[in-house]
């Protein structure tokens, strides 16, 4: 099922874990593209889909910590938005 939000409310609300985390200068471009290939890999082979911050932790590339870390700021990022 596809979603139909429009592009400017998505990036409204719904901050990117990959993306704040390269703001935050937790991982590289790079590191962001190799966890969404594994993340497409796993949608065509049919298995279960992992969140980039599951394959990012699984890579080694995030440690629990800088996850949480990122998750609060998308959190505190989306309430701030939804308030103003």
């Amino acid at each position: 099922m596809a979603h139909n939000i429009p592009k400017d409310i998505s990036q409204k609300f719904c901050p990117r874990f990959g993306q704040t985390a390269i703001d935050h200068g937790l991982i590289t471009t790079n590191q962001l593209k190799e966890a969404l290939n594994i993340q497409v890999d796993r949608d065509v082979l049919g298995k279960n889909n992992l969140l980039i911050g599951a394959i990012l932790f699984e890579l080694d590339l995030m440690s629990s910590e800088q996850i949480e870390v990122i998750l609060n700021v998308m959190l505190k990022a989306m309430r701030t938005e939804k308030v103003s």
